[in-house]
């Protein structure tokens, strides 16, 4: 196994065996401590996921894989809002946990890591250039997964608008999101872009490849699947002992514990001048998290002994709700035409830097007013590709591609 992959697997595996070995030994650690412990283990696992999701394209082909990889990209962040509103069926205290992680992982993707890699990529294109270069220009197959996105968002208006999460919705989002993974199978197959120690797996010889790919989704998988609940608890009870609020800890820290690696992979895409690609893979990222991930949470809270008629969201979820939803939008109409332009990731980091500076309920109000305003403003600039947007989802692959050679001209 050559070097350059020895040393990131062998440092990743260093990192999760000391929560291993707690798990198993049953011993338990002060709440900081476990933290730090579980923490390092789901982040080390997150890379090796992503590495093994990346270097599993080199074998499953087309959009597919894309797909596929955004999903295990974010599978730590999924697990633990998972065990939340499981527990939430029990103890109804850990609604407001799983809505959280569920906004917080949300608000992040897209005001952040959209953001930074459109710059980064921007900049990139600059520098390679010698001109300023204004927008990051998608390829138009982008725009099936904006349609999805598009219809999602619409839909997720629904749950502040009613104060809950209903299990019907849930339903409804997990068939979509089933639906949007066989419309993306379908797409050409295309060169899989790898990077780092996903490059040197997939350059492996292909029964070595798929046979490494296997035991680090395995193994990956056994470390999240131990780490997540002790993690989870250590996030309260560190928050409760140091006199943090332990909703803002589950919002942000466990979110960007878990999507740490897929951000560096965009962003490693991004300087390397495939800001197409890395926006990509957010993309199919948030359309995982709108559809897969809030459609699973009153399913599982219905397995932890929940009712049938969904979380019930209080008041200060309701509006974390409403203020991911307005932003969803913003961003869907930013990127309408195909175009990120400069400006729309700039307002998108500002604003997302803003809600920490203005925590109160009142601000966060008057951020979905801006986010609202903003996107009535983008959606009439991009008026012309809205019902095309709406309805890519539903078009036959032939019409795709004629769409797409009527824009080339």
């Amino acid at each position: 196994m050559p070097s350059k992959l020895v040393r990131p697997l062998a440092l990743c595996v260093s990192l999760t065996l000391p929560a291993l070995i707690t798990r198993v030994a049953g011993a338990h650690l002060p709440p900081p401590a476990a933290l730090l412990l579980f923490g390092a283990a789901v982040v080390a696992a997150s890379f090796l996921l992503a590495w093994a999701a990346e270097a599993a394209q080199a074998d499953i082909s087309g959009g597919l894989a894309i797909a596929i990889l955004a999903v295990i990209a974010v599978l730590p962040e999924y697990v633990v809002d998972l065990y939340f509103a499981y527990t939430a069926g029990s103890d109804p205290a850990y609604v407001a946990y799983a809505a959280a992680n569920m906004t917080g992982s949300n608000r992040l993707l897209l005001g952040l890591g959209w953001s930074v890699v459109v710059l980064i990529a921007l900049a990139v294109a600059k520098r390679r250039s010698g001109r300023s270069v204004r927008e990051l220009v998608l390829e138009s197959g982008y725009r099936v997964e904006l349609g999805f996105l598009a219809i999602a968002s619409v839909v997720a208006f629904l749950i502040p608008v009613s104060g809950q999460i209903p299990l019907l919705l849930g339903f409804a989002l997990l068939g979509f999101f089933g639906f949007y993974l066989w419309k993306v199978s379908r797409s050409e197959a295309e060169e899989p872009h790898l990077v780092g120690p996903a490059a040197v797996i997939g350059a492996l010889p292909r029964l070595g490849r798929r046979a490494l790919v296997i035991g680090l989704f395995a193994f990956a998988a056994v470390v999240i699947l131990a780490s997540a609940e002790p993690f989870a608890h250590g996030l309260i009870a560190t928050g409760r002992q140091l006199g943090v609020d332990e909703f803002l800890l589950v919002q942000w820290l466990a979110p960007l514990a878990s999507e740490s690696p897929e951000f560096i992979v965009a962003i490693l895409f991004a300087v390397r001048g495939q800001g197409a690609a890395a926006i990509g893979t957010l993309i199919s990222s948030k359309v995982n998290q709108w559809t897969l991930l809030v459609g699973s949470l009153p399913v599982a809270y219905l397995f932890g002994g929940g009712g049938a008629g969904g979380l019930q969201l209080d008041a200060r979820q309701v509006e974390e709700f409403l203020l991911t939803a307005t932003q969803t939008v913003l961003g869907v109409a930013a990127l309408l035409a195909l175009r990120f332009p400069r400006w729309a990731a700039w307002t998108l980091l500002g604003l997302f830097a803003v809600q920490f500076a203005l925590p109160g309920q009142a601000a966060r109000y008057v951020l979905c007013v801006i986010y609202l305003v903003l996107a009535i403003g983008a959606l009439i600039r991009n008026r012309a590709h809205i019902l095309p947007t709406l309805a890519a989802p539903f078009r036959r692959q032939g019409a795709e591609v004629a769409e797409a050679e009527l824009a080339r001209r």
